[in-house]
């Protein structure tokens, strides 16, 4: 099986994190309906913000020391860390990568967690609670909230819970 290994990503990185994102972006504007910028590209301010402000952290997830995906995690100086963002390129997809790399992010950081998804995205569904359940067994929780500053869009899923 291959090697996951997960990496906090810094300013040096910011090229790769900045197409990883790109590329996020693009899997998730199925989602949300956003569109490009004008330029082709989808607007990238996360990736700067992830890299300089210490409530967000920023992690690369490579496989075979290749990168496979990416984690945003903020709420670092709050009571509870939100798992913002994670995507792992298609390619590496349904291999259990994300669920090897999950955990190793996890330990990085105290409890308690969140995690959003969209219902409509059936793979997040899927993923996002099997996760709740290998992570925190029975202990999570389950409820949809308001997607800030988009009335338009469905609200989203939040997960909750403590690691074991």
């Amino acid at each position: 099986m291959p090697e996951v290994a997960v990496r906090l990503a810094d300013t040096a990185d910011r090229p790769l994190v900045q197409r990883l994102w790109l590329m996020f972006r693009h899997d998730m504007s199925e989602f949300d309906e956003a569109l490009p910028d004008a330029d082709g590209t989808f607007h990238a301010e996360r990736p700067h913000v992830v890299l300089t402000d210490p409530d967000w952290a920023a992690y690369l997830l490579t496989l075979d020391a290749r990168p496979a995906g990416l984690a945003f995690v903020r709420g670092l100086t709050g009571p509870k860390r939100v798992l913002n963002s994670f995507f792992v390129v298609r390619g590496a997809r349904r291999a259990g990568i994300g669920l090897r790399a999950v955990p190793q992010v996890m330990a990085r950081h105290p409890d308690p967690w969140e995690i959003a998804f969209q219902d409509a995205n059936a793979g997040a569904v899927h993923f996002w609670r099997r996760v709740a359940r290998e992570v925190a067994g029975d202990a999570w929780t389950e409820e949809r909230r308001p997607v800030s500053h988009r009335p338009d869009l469905p609200p989203d899923v939040w997960i909750s819970f403590d690691q074991n």
